[in-house]
Order: structure tokens, then C-alpha cells, then sequence
């Protein structure tokens, strides 16, 4: 069934921010941006941008020094959902991201009726521009599937995949070109939606190799059955930054210009995971894409670079136990996730061990550590648990919880009408804002 929204949401295309209180009544409007770049660390509170700039620092010889995402960073945001929970989770979230307004967890762009609630993607598709989708997680997870699709389910992956195909503005499919892992959803006994979107006349990757030979969009790259490995456990250098600077490349020409969301999508599953190596790996890939975002902006000074987070996760600590320190030069020797090292453990014999963990972390296991490690070795949540508390013992990290928290996220901007998006602000002023620009630019 083709689905078309020929009429979105047209109340917010009229919600436009007015001027940020740095600016004055007399002031001149700021300029509009033809282009947006809309980055998403998902999980990434205030909290991991302190953390990554002490791990760089750690790096070079305690050298403090301020990273690309506090040379950015211009106001902090709210991200309360509409369920009287005040936690949101990514698919609440990131629907006040795409579209202006609050809903429930776990609802992809609809309201408390379940209607669909018009995107910034859609808006931007009705104006005549192109749209981009690139994320380490799958394509049709809960962040990238608020800004296309509409389900009152995100677990409801498969019609999340298939509304990236049906859903139609004015007859046109929303996304121009979609990057990131997800095919089991998309090449289906029911169903194969890359075959379609090719008929439609999209280029396909399933390749690294093949993604780079990408040369024009529309295109599809779907190089993972799930998400795509997590940094620390592939050989790929920067996939995250790899995949968004061919996105640019292949937006950058469209005759009115782009909206491209780039989502660090895994942030949030080493927040969940309370793994601080596997954390900062993705930070590290996540600036680095923002590191060529802004040079697109160098170059293309009609573009806007904003850059949030939908929730922080994991409640991370930078010291634990009432020590007052925290040891980011000790996570440099982790060199898989805590949950790759445990899958490796459990392969070993007992007198490896501890030559081993030592060889994957640059930890040692104390006498005590090594009976406990043996006990359970065959043991896998037990074995995870023990193997992910040495890291966050010795580093002094601490978690409060597993899940999502209510803390205020960071907002970074630059670019053509960054001054729209400094001081305090609730996610969806993200988005009317966003979608001002969008609407002023089609003008």
C-alpha cells in the first residue's frame, strides 16, 4: 500500500523560533541556511563530552585541551517525553527531534492517538530538497526512524523499513540516500525492499568497498544484518566519519540543497552496556565525523552544523567509589568491548587467562580477581559482569544505571543561523527552529 502525505504538518511550519535572547529586536535576521547537517549522538550527555576531552588528554601527555565538541558547543536542551516519565527513550526523543512535538516512549512520529505527526524530512522533501540517513545502528532504528517513518512501535522494524519505501510526498520517496546497517530488514522472505528501491533507480552498497564506489544519489547502503560492528571490534578506520563524508558528496550538488541526519548511534549501546572503552571509541568516531561535517560548512557557508544528543545514558561518572580521580589513561590498552573480551575468555583455558586479559586490557589480575574469573569463566553474564567491573574499578568510572536518565543533553552549532541555538532550549525547539529554516529557505 503507498502511503502519501501531501499535507504535513502544516501548524509547524508557522512555530519558528523568534530571536535567541542574545539577539535584539533591532538586530538583522540571521542568515538562512540552505543546507542542514543534523548530528545526533545518541546516550551522549554533557557527561561524555567532559569524558572524552580528559581521554585525548590522556593521550598526549595530560595536554588539556578543548575537543571539536566544545569548540561547538553553544546551549544545552531538555528531553522530557510526553508519558509523564520525564526519561525518555530515543524513539520519544527523537521524534521531538524530527517533528516539534512531544510523545510517549517507544513511539516513532505519532501522537498519544497514534497519528502521524509530519517530519522535518517530509517538510524538506515537499520543498524540492534532498534528505540523507546515515547510522552506525540500523537504518530503520528508533533515532533515524522518527525523521522517515511513523509506528507507535520502534520494535516494529520490518514496517519501519517498508514505510521508507511507501511513505511518498507529492510522489516522491522521502529519503534520497540511506547509509548503515539493517539489511535483514530490508532483503526479507515477504518482502525485498533493496530490490524496489533499485527499480526506483537507487545505487546499493552492501560493501565498504562498494560504498566508496558509490557515484551519484539516490543510494542505499545497508552493510550490516544489524548495526554495524562497534568501533573497537572492526578493522574499518572511522566508519561512522567514512560513511557521512560520502553522504556529503553525494547531497552536496542537489539545486535547493539538503537535510542530512547523521546519528552516533552507538554511544548509547556502550552507555547501556556501562562500558567506558567501547563509549569513548564512539565518541572518537562520532567526532570525527563532525570533524568533516564542519569542514563541509567551511566550505559551504550556506549550511548549518547542529549537533545534539536524544538522551544521556548510563549515568557516567568520572571517579567512583569516593576516590577523587579518574584513570582515562587506563582505557587506552582495552582494545575490544567488554562483551568481544568476554566472548574471547570463555574460548581460553583456565592458565590463560590471566596472560590474556592482560594482552586485550593492560590489566592485571590480581589472585583474587583470577579465582573469580575462573569460577565463572563458562559463565557468561556472570563472567561479563566480573571482566566489565575490573575496567571501571581500575579507571574509577561509574554508572548509575544501565538504562536512559533525565539529564539535560549539549546542543552544538555552527554554521548560517548557529546563533539560533545558544542557551537553554527543549528538544523541540530544535526542530521548529530547524524547520523554520527549512520553510525560509524554500522562500
Amino acid at each position: 500500500m503507498m502511503i502519501r502525505l501531501t499535507c504535513l504538518a502544516a501548524s509547524l511550519l508557522l512555530t519558528a523560533c523568534a530571536q535567541s535572547p542574545q539577539q535584539s529586536a533591532a538586530s538583522s535576521e540571521p542568515e538562512t541556511p540552505r543546507n542542514i547537517i543534523f548530528m545526533i549522538g545518541d546516550g551522549m550527555g554533557a557527561n561524555y563530552l567532559t569524558a572524552y576531552r580528559y581521554f585525548l588528554a590522556e593521550g598526549k601527555q595530560q595536554q588539556i585541551k578543548p575537543t571539536i565538541y566544545d569548540e561547538l558547543w553553544t546551549g544545552i536542551s531538555s528531553t522530557w517525553p510526553d508519558d509523564q516519565t520525564l526519561v525518555t527513550d530515543s524513539a520519544a526523543s527523537a521524534t521531538a527531534l524530527a517533528t516539534g512535538y512531544k510523545t510517549f516512549n517507544g513511539a516513532i512520529s505519532v501522537d498519544q492517538q497514534h497519528l502521524p505527526i509530519g517530519t522535518l524530512m517530509q517538510q524538506a522533501k515537499r520543498l524540492g530538497k534532498a534528505n540523507g540517513i546515515v547510522a552506525s545502528s540500523q537504518v530503520n532504528h528508533a533515532t533515524p526512524a522518527a525523521f522517515l517513518a511513523h509506528n507507535p512501535s520502534r520494535r516494529n522494524m520490518d514496517a519501519i523499513a517498508d514505510h521508507y519505501f511507501d511513505i511518498r510526498v507529492e510522489g516522491q520517496l522521502v529519503p534520497d540516500l540511506m547509509f548503515g546497517g539493517g539489511a535483514r530488514h530490508f532483503i526479507r522472505d515477504d518482502r525485498n525492499l533493496v530490490a524496489e528501491f533499485q527499480a526506483e533507480g537507487y545505487q546499493y552498497a552492501d560493501s565498504w568497498q562498494q560504498l566508496t564506489q558509490l557515484s551519484q544519489a539516490p543510494a542505499l547502503a545497508l552493510l550490516a544484518d544489524n548495526g554495524l560492528p562497534s568501533v573497537l571490534n572492526q578493522e574499518k578506520e572511522a566508519p561512522l566519519q567514512v560513511m557521512t563524508e560520502k553522504a556529503l558528496e553525494l547531497l552536496a550538488d542537489h539545486p535547493k540543497g539538503f537535510v542530512l541526519m547523521v546519528e552516533g548511534s552507538q554511544i548509547d549501546w556502550c552507555g547501556h552496556a556501562n562500558d567506558i572503552a567501547c563509549a569513548m571509541a564512539e565518541m572518537h568516531d562520532f567526532a570525527r565525523a563532525i570533524q568533516s561535517a564542519k569542514a563541509f560548512v567551511d566550505a559551504n557557508p550556506d549550511t548549518l552544523l547542529i549537533i545534539t544528543a536524544d538522551h544521556e545514558t548510563g549515568g557516567l561518572a568520572l571517579a567512583a567509589d569516593g576516590i577523587y580521580e579518574w584513570r582515562a589513561d587506563l582505557i587506552y590498552g582495552v582494545q575490544y568491548t567488554v562483551r568481544e573480551i568476554t566472548r574471547r575468555m570463555m574460548k581460553l583455558e583456565p592458565a590463560e587467562l590471566a596472560d590474556q586479559w592482560r594482552h586485550w586490557t593492560g590489566l592485571t589480575l590480581s589472585d583474587e580477581q583470577l579465582t573469580e574469573v575462573q569460577t565463572v569463566h563458562q559463565q557468561q553474564p556472570e563472567l561479563y559482569a566480573l571482566l566489565n567491573g575490573y575496567i571501571n574499578k581500575a579507571t574509577r568510572t561509574g554508572w548509575t544505571t544501565d538504562g536512559h536518565t533525565a539529564a539535560d543533553v549539549p546542543v552544538m552549532a555552527y554554521g548560517a543561523g548557529a546563533e539560533q541555538f545558544t542557551g537553554f532550549m527543549d528538544n523541540i525547539d530544535i526542530a521548529k527552529r530547524i524547520m523554520g529554516f527549512i520553510q525560509q529557505s524554500a522562500n
